[in-house]
């Protein structure tokens, strides 16, 4: 009888494989996290468009975006297609935990918001290659990402009108 744990099909593989791309997402999470830890009172003190969220809605929409996303690369994953381009695809989600990290500590940690704007800009480009990468191998998983991209695009517009209104702090 062959050892079920060690099989990619197994329950306990999907299993590990579903905390281990939540977790590897989370540790983006976090690390954008440290940089925000003083975002709320930051946050109040911008000049920010009437089309601004209020602080306290950030943390649980991220939150609920980072789930999606960790559960989105973790079907890609378990697709195991190497035709349709998994490892790029999975790739290309490692590679935009960086800037999706970087940009908290860009904006909030290092108050540079020219340097925020272009990391956006880059996470957002990043994003455009991955979803339909995403989608050649599960459609579940890049649909999981449109809320992310959608996200994203708006902050993209915020932290460009924000850091022009704040030309001081930014």
């Amino acid at each position: 009888m062959p050892d079920v744990a060690l099989t990619r099909n197994s329950a306990p593989a999907q299993a590990l494989a579903l905390v281990g791309w939540l977790a590897l997402t989370g540790v983006a999470a976090a690390m954008g996290g440290i940089a925000s830890a003083d975002a709320p009172g930051f946050y109040a003190q911008l000049s920010k468009p009437g089309w601004a969220p209020p602080a306290w809605l950030f943390g649980p929409v991220w939150t609920v975006l980072y789930l999606m996303m960790g559960v989105s690369a973790w079907l890609v994953w378990r697709a195991h297609d190497p035709q349709r381009g998994e490892r790029t695809a999975l790739g290309l989600y490692a590679a935009q935990l960086v800037p999706n990290a970087l940009w908290s500590w860009l904006f909030f940690g290092w108050r540079q918001g020219a340097l925020a704007c272009l990391d956006i800009l880059l996470l957002l480009a990043l994003l455009a290659v991955m979803i339909p990468a995403f989608w050649r191998i599960s459609r579940i998983a890049a649909l999981l990402l449109l809320p992310y991209f959608a996200w994203v695009s708006f902050a993209a517009a915020l932290t460009a009108v924000v850091w022009q209104r704040n030309p001081g702090l930014l």
